[in-house]
């Protein structure tokens, strides 16, 4: 890891180095994303199963491409029945939490004759992406499906890659099933959204695409967007430690490192007030290294996209933090709450030395699919809001209208609008 004084200068170099990361940095795949689109759109199932064979090495047809009743038992005999109650009692939390997110139509109406309100309705179709390949993520199956769930909508597909034996990962069909999810299919890869973005003679089409992928994946949500709703365009993992010297640098790197392991392209930073601290947490990733069995990806990730800036002051270090904007934060302060109401960018924040981001990740509750890239300045963590829709519900009465009428029609015309004036016009015409 690169050890720097904050400055506005090092700063300024940092964002611009993070910013490299984005999924908008890679022009050079949007071709051929975008011709995945084309032929999945023209030849739909035809498509699809072709670039399955290509990517994945799996033939499949229409009668294989959808999860069976018997695969779903397969997938559960093989999973430990440990894990599957971890699953469970994971699964309850993140149902409990997404439950308070819930929002309901209201309507509020006056004496004089109006109805004034907003209609809250889900959406009837998503479809949620698993990745597959070099992990599985049956955590993301929970985050993306549960709050789909909680808000009611209709109809919930998963895609995710099969195996090369052409079956989905049991973890992940497990966790699918024990979330709610009505259908799943082995497909995965930018031809998977496609697919549900505008519907194979297979796989449906959907309202809204969400869930993590690789650059084909990212970048194929981006192409699709405005024909479904997507949740976001993620890119690589990235976690931010604010911490002063009374924070546990053991604590510390081992949470850097929690995020450094998922690829060579995700960011650990610690923005710190004490060199000391900078110094112990060095140390002990250095003794980490030599046991953790990610150790390449790991290293690579920190010589790339790790750092420690060293802040002059707790007010300098926080003024970064929100500038960085990171995925996950983490508070380790002698006044972690106060601080915390200085944070106004951030996709999730951990508060205390105990709040390890892998406690979100898994099992606390509140969703962790979360705004990566600096994103967390405009956008939210996946949540139930993301599967409703609100409609406003108007309604005026002759005798509630009658006194405002003419000002709508100054408004209107003023415009230009003369059929917009007229339309309010007719209703006061003399008989």
């Amino acid at each position: 890891m690169k050890t720097v004084r904050l400055t506005s200068g090092t700063k300024k170099d940092l964002l611009e180095k993070l910013l490299k990361r984005s999924p908008n940095s890679y022009p050079e795949f949007e071709s051929r994303v975008a011709e995945i689109i084309k032929q999945v759109r023209e030849k739909r199932d035809e498509a699809l199963f072709s670039f399955t064979e290509k990517f994945d090495g799996v033939s499949l047809t229409a009668e294989t491409v959808k999860v069976t009743p018997e695969e779903i038992r397969e997938a559960y005999a093989a999973v430990d029945q440990r894990f599957l109650e971890v699953i469970r009692r994971a699964a309850a939390n993140i149902r409990a939490y997404h439950e308070k997110q819930k929002k309901y139509s209201w309507f509020d109406s006056t004496e004089n004759g109006t109805i004034l309100g907003q209609k809250v309705t889900p959406i009837a179709a998503a479809g949620v992406y698993v990745p597959g390949g070099k992990a599985a993520y049956p955590s993301s199956v929970l985050m993306n499906i549960i709050p789909a769930k909680v808000a009611g909508v209709g109809r919930i597909i998963m895609t995710t890659p099969p195996g090369r034996d052409g079956k989905v990962c049991p973890t992940t069909l497990a966790a699918a099933v024990e979330a709610g999810v009505d259908e799943v299919y082995k497909a995965g890869g930018a031809q998977a959204i496609a697919a549900m973005a505008f519907g194979t003679e297979s796989i449906p089409k959907v309202d809204k695409i969400t869930g993590p992928g690789n650059i084909y994946v990212a970048l194929a949500k981006k192409a699709v967007y405005g024909h479904v709703s997507i949740d976001s365009i993620a890119g690589p993992s990235e976690i931010l430690v604010l911490a002063d010297e009374t924070a546990n640098p053991r604590y510390v790197a081992a949470d850097l490192l929690s995020q450094a392991e998922h690829d060579e392209m995700a960011s650990a930073i610690l923005v710190t007030t004490s060199e000391k601290l900078a110094d112990d947490v060095k140390r002990e990733i250095d003794g980490f290294l030599k046991v953790l069995s990610r150790r390449e990806i790991i290293s690579r990730s920190l010589e790339q996209y790790g750092f420690i800036l060293i802040a002059d002051s707790m007010d300098e270090a926080v003024d970064a933090v929100n500038e960085i904007a990171s995925e996950h934060l983490e508070i380790v302060t002698r006044d972690a709450f106060q601080v915390m109401t200085k944070i106004r960018n951030a996709g999730a924040v951990f508060i205390g030395e105990y709040s390890s981001e892998p406690l979100g990740d898994y099992f606390a509750g509140p969703n962790h699919i979360l705004p990566t890239n600096g994103t967390a300045k405009f956008f939210s963590p996946l949540s139930v809001d993301d599967f409703v829709k609100k409609s406003s519900i108007i309604y005026y009465s002759r005798e509630a209208l009658a006194p405002l009428h003419e000002d709508i029609m100054t408004f209107a015309e003023t415009e230009g609008l003369t059929a917009h004036a007229n339309s309010i016009r007719v209703r006061f015409e003399e008989p």
